[in-house]
């Protein structure tokens, strides 16, 4: 009995698809990655954007103290401020407005040499703290 025309359609098919399967694993054998050096197979980037084999110039090497992770630090301000005292309170505390900026900055007694009184000019170090900056290290300026 003969085979139908179907039958030997898809034995043809099939043939084909194993003569292509052959063909491409050729291929693969021939244009394999393996057995080439680790520069050979680098790809850079140029400083236009564009994937080039050639490497790029060579740089000075950053060190890894440079590198400031983060915010960028706040530069340090002169330590010393002067200001004229602009309120006094009974209990001790009160406040230095800067000749500067004009900013109140908080103050208690304790943290002064001398007595002070309302509308001395004084010189103190200002510290951050919890409700904002306070003056510590008070002095009259003479």
């Amino acid at each position: 009995m003969a085979d139908s025309f179907s039958k030997k359609e898809n034995f043809k098919k099939k043939i084909q698809k194993q003569k292509e399967k052959a063909q491409r694993r050729e291929e693969r054998k021939a244009n394999n990655n393996k057995g080439k050096e680790l520069e050979d197979m680098f790809s850079y980037v140029d400083e236009f954007g564009r994937i080039t084999t050639t490497p790029p110039e060579k740089r000075q090497e950053v060190s890894l103290d440079d590198i400031q992770l983060g915010a960028a630090p706040i530069p340090e301000e002169e330590t010393r401020k002067s200001g004229i005292i602009t309120f006094l309170s009974e209990k001790g505390y009160g406040f230095i407005t800067e000749d500067r900026s004009k900013e109140n900055v908080f103050f208690h007694q304790n943290n002064a040499r001398e007595i002070l009184k309302k509308g001395h000019k004084v010189s103190f170090e200002k510290e951050r703290s919890a409700k904002g900056f306070s003056a510590i290290n008070i002095e009259l300026v003479k």
